[in-house]
C-alpha cells in the first residue's frame, strides 16, 4: 500500500517545492486540521487535502470539508482511524446523520443525508486510487430515498417577495442590492458572494457579471435595470474588492447572509422568516417565471440546471399546494356546516 506521508521539515530541501502549497485554501485548511489529531507522518491529512483540492468549485470544496470533518470526528470518537473504517461503522454513521438535528433543530433532509454519504464515498474512491484503502466502506450503505420531483424549499407569494424586497430597500443599499440580485437572476448564494466589483462587464448593451456555476463553469449573466440601479447605489465609486462586503471591508459570508435575510424576513412579516434562506429567492425566480409561462428551457438555462426535471420540480411543488383537492373539500364542508348553523339558529 502506498502511503503519502509528508516528510519531516528537517528533511525538506530549501530548494524543493511542496506541491501542497498549490492547493486551494480549503484543502490546506482541512489538512492542517487533520494534522492536529493525526500528526505529520499519518497519510490521512495529505490524502484528504488532495481529495478536496481536486474539486473544481469552491462551493464543492467547502461542502466536502464540512461533511468530511463530521465523518472524521465520528470515526475518531469511535476509536477507529478513517482509513481503517469498514461497513458497520459507515452504516452506524448513516443512522447517526439521520437523527442529528441541524441548525433549525430538525433532522436533516434526505437530500442532505444523501449528499453527506456521497461525499464520504467520493473520499474513499480517491483514497482507493492511491491504494490507501482496499474498499469504500460507504459503497454498500443504504441511501435515503430522495424524490426527484420534490423540493423542500418553502416558497413565497408574489406579494410576500415584493414585501421582502421593499424591506431590504428600506434597510440598507447593500441589503437591497443583494435581495434584488438573488430574486431577479436566481443564482446560488455562493456564486454571488464569490464575485468581485471589478468583474462587472459590458456585452452588446448588457451590463454583465460572470457567475461560476457548479463544476467551475463560467457563465455571464445580464444584470437587469432594477438590480443594476440597486448595485450602483450600493457600490458608489467602488470598482474593486469583493462585490458584497461587510462594514470592515471583507467578503460577506454565507452564514452572515442567511442571518441577515432572516432579520429582513421577520421585519417584512414573512411567515417562514425563521427558515428562509437565500435559496428561497432562487426558488421564487424559477416558480414565478414558470407561472408567467416563460419556456422551461429558458428558465433551466438561466439557473444552470443540466436536467429540466430539476427545474420543473419547483413548479410541481407549487401546483401540488395550489391545486390540492383538500381546498375543494374544505369549501364544501364549510358551506354545509354553515347551513347547519343557520338551521339551528
Amino acid at each position: 500500500m502506498t502511503a503519502l506521508v509528508p516528510r519531516p521539515s528537517a528533511e525538506l530541501s530549501t530548494d524543493r517545492h511542496d506541491p501542497r502549497d498549490d492547493w486551494p485554501e480549503e484543502a490546506r485548511t482541512l489538512a492542517d486540521h487533520l494534522a492536529e489529531f493525526y500528526g505529520d507522518r499519518d497519510p490521512l491529512p495529505t490524502i484528504a487535502g488532495g481529495w478536496v483540492a481536486r474539486q473544481k468549485s469552491r462551493h464543492t470544496r467547502r461542502a466536502y470539508v464540512r461533511t468530511f470533518k463530521a465523518w472524521e470526528e465520528y470515526a475518531r470518537k469511535s476509536k477507529i482511524h478513517p482509513l481503517q473504517a469498514k461497513l458497520p461503522l459507515a452504516d452506524a454513521y448513516a443512522k447517526h446523520l439521520a437523527k442529528t438535528p441541524t441548525r433549525n433543530g430538525k433532522p436533516p433532509a434526505e437530500t442532505t443525508q444523501a449528499q453527506a454519504l456521497a461525499a464520504a464515498g467520493s473520499f474513499y474512491t480517491y483514497a482507493a486510487r492511491l491504494q490507501a484503502v482496499d474498499t469504500d466502506p460507504f459503497a454498500a450503505v443504504n441511501r435515503p430515498y430522495v424524490d426527484p420531483d420534490y423540493s423542500p424549499t418553502e416558497g413565497m407569494l408574489p406579494e410576500e417577495t415584493a414585501k421582502l424586497i421593499q424591506t431590504a430597500r428600506d434597510w440598507a443599499p447593500r441589503s437591497y442590492a443583494l435581495v434584488t440580485f438573488l430574486y431577479l437572476l436566481g443564482p446560488r448564494i455562493d456564486e454571488v458572494l464569490a464575485l468581485d466589483a471589478s468583474q462587472i462587464g459590458y456585452d452588446r448593451g448588457h451590463t454583465t457579471l460572470p457567475l461560476t456555476l457548479k463544476g467551475g463553469k463560467k457563465k455571464p449573466v445580464p444584470v437587469p435595470p432594477l438590480a443594476l440601479d440597486a448595485l450602483r447605489a450600493y457600490l458608489g465609486d467602488r470598482v474593486d474588492g469583493p462585490l458584497f462586503v461587510t462594514d470592515s471591508g471583507r467578503r460577506w459570508t454565507q452564514p452572515e447572509v442567511w442571518k441577515h435575510l432572516r432579520v429582513l424576513a421577520r421585519r417584512a412579516g414573512i411567515p417562514q422568516a425563521t427558515s428562509i434562506k437565500p435559496h428561497t429567492l432562487r426558488h421564487q425566480f424559477i416558480t414565478d417565471n414558470l407561472a408567467d409561462n416563460v419556456p422551461l428551457e429558458r428558465v433551466q438555462d438561466a439557473v444552470g440546471h443540466t436536467n429540466p426535471r430539476t427545474t420543473q420540480r419547483y413548479n410541481r411543488r407549487r401546483r401540488m399546494l395550489d391545486d390540492h383537492p383538500a381546498y375543494g373539500l374544505s369549501a364544501k364542508l364549510a358551506a354545509k356546516l354553515g347551513a347547519v348553523d343557520e338551521k339551528e339558529s
